[in-house]
């Protein structure tokens, strides 16, 4: 008998270890990942390319679910779409939680959601399309098609499909909901008892806990990347500006001292600096990039192959033009419908006027640049000597009033022949063709200044 008990404590001891180890092979309860990002501006490139971004980066990080924080008057159709279309096919749950606004293209994206929450004072829907300008309707076949999207995306989460059709048809008539002549737009209340929202939530942590039913979760919000701020930066109308100004500057210096390299090299990096984040964007395509690249060709075309200043330089200057105005804008090539009027007019605003001071600040260094020794030294390629026609670079005073022919084109600097000699000189800004007679105004360091004589 005394053993009986030895044994009946073992027994007990052993079970209490099994239960302990069953417990420790069960799995740790985890937080939920909720996944939060911010729809609070215009649907347009940049924004397409944030939810991309958001998104996957949601998927990297394993989220359970994902938030979206809408607040948005709306934007371009084809960018909603592109949104609508990443969060139909997510593999995750998807919510939206409706801070302010959202209508036209917000709505849109909405819809698509799993579930749609409102603060107190919300509105979601006026879904119809409008012109860049924000106040005519846009064209049917915009209307027709943002129609089609609206029923196919309610019909897809279990919404009433004609009630989102008559968020963008102002002529359907719901009995009940809407007249004919307006278009829906569901206050919280509304949109509720229609469908259109799960409920209403006061804050996010509301809705995570009360609304979704998530006690034990971590809260991660998207957070744009170093790369996203440097983007941004350069998006900047005042930087893309100083970008354009130096690829005007640096592609002319470049023709006045050819083989120095650097004017060149700074052109091609603001090039570079200029496109690269509007490529990223969705902004600037291809077109436009290969448009501006046609128009260098063409300027340099006319510069080097073509005598005289024709039809190749005016279309390379367009082509230039059109091709860095275009990359700034959200256009469909030349479809400007969804463009906002202060946008098309910042981009030809802040085009121009680079444009505009690269010429004034090429006609003020100019005739300052042929006095630098050293760009002349590092142009230099090779030795010039007196028996070749070449004289010395320092020019005596009684070669003024001197005539002569220009001996290359000056654009506005070359090389002028004054009797059998070859001088360095430059113009007063203009071009002059080879072979057009000249006379020396003025010596100035290594140059000689001159201007083109008539007839």
């Amino acid at each position: 008998m005394k053993y009986i008990g030895f044994i009946c404590v073992f027994f007990g001891l052993f079970t209490v270890l099994d239960a302990q180890a069953q417990n420790d092979s069960l799995p740790l309860s985890q937080k939920q990942k909720v996944y939060t990002f911010l729809i609070d501006d215009n649907i347009d490139p940049r924004m397409n390319r944030r939810v991309r971004l958001a998104l996957e980066d949601a998927k990297s990080k394993e989220a359970d679910l994902i938030i979206i924080e809408m607040d948005t008057y709306g934007g371009a159709v084809n960018d909603a779409d592109d949104i609508r279309t990443m969060i139909l096919e997510l593999d995750r749950p998807i919510h939206v939680w409706i801070n302010k606004d959202a209508a036209s293209a917000g709505a849109l994206i909405s819809v698509a959601c799993d579930s749609i929450y409102m603060a107190p004072g919300a509105s979601i829907g006026a879904a119809t399309v409008v012109m860049g300008g924000g106040g005519d309707a846009a064209p049917d076949k915009y209307q027709s098609y943002m129609r089609s999207m609206m029923r196919s995306t309610a019909e897809a989460k279990g919404r009433d499909p004609k009630i989102a059709e008559a968020m963008v048809d102002q002529n359907l008539e719901i009995e009940g909901i809407t007249e004919k002549g307006s278009v829906i737009t569901f206050s919280v209340s509304e949109a509720i008892a229609n469908g259109f929202s799960e409920g209403q939530a006061n804050s996010m942590k509301e809705l995570v806990e009360e609304k979704l039913g998530i006690s034990d979760y971590e809260i991660i919000a998207y957070d744009a990347s170093g790369v996203e701020d440097v983007i941004a930066f350069f998006l900047n109308p005042v930087v893309s500006g100083f970008l354009i100004l130096i690829i005007f500057a640096g592609i002319y210096f470049e023709i006045q001292t050819p083989g120095v390299g650097f004017p060149i090299a700074a052109s091609i990096t603001a090039i570079i600096l200029y496109f690269i984040p509007y490529y990223l964007t969705g902004l600037a395509s291809n077109w436009e990039i290969a448009v501006f690249i046609l128009g260098v060709v063409l300027l340099l075309v006319e510069l080097f192959v073509i005598p005289g200043f024709g039809i190749f330089g005016i279309l390379g200057i367009i082509c230039i033009l059109v091709g860095l105005t275009l990359g700034m804008l959200p256009n469909d090539a030349f479809d400007f419908t969804f463009v906002p009027t202060g946008e098309l007019f910042g981009a030809l605003l802040t085009v121009l006027l680079a444009a505009l001071a690269a010429m004034g600040l090429i006609f003020y260094m100019a005739p300052k640049v042929n006095k630098w020794r050293a760009f002349s030294s590092i142009a230099l390629a090779g030795t010039q000597n007196r028996d070749e026609g070449y004289t010395s670079t320092l020019y005596a005073s009684d070669l003024i009033g001197q005539e002569g022919i220009t001996h290359t084109r000056l654009m506005p600097s070359g090389k002028i022949l004054i009797g059998d000699e070859i001088y360095d000189a430059y113009s007063r800004g203009e071009f002059i063709d080879k072979g057009e007679k000249i006379k020396v105004i003025s010596t100035e360091g290594t140059s000689l200044r001159v201007r083109k004589l008539e007839g």
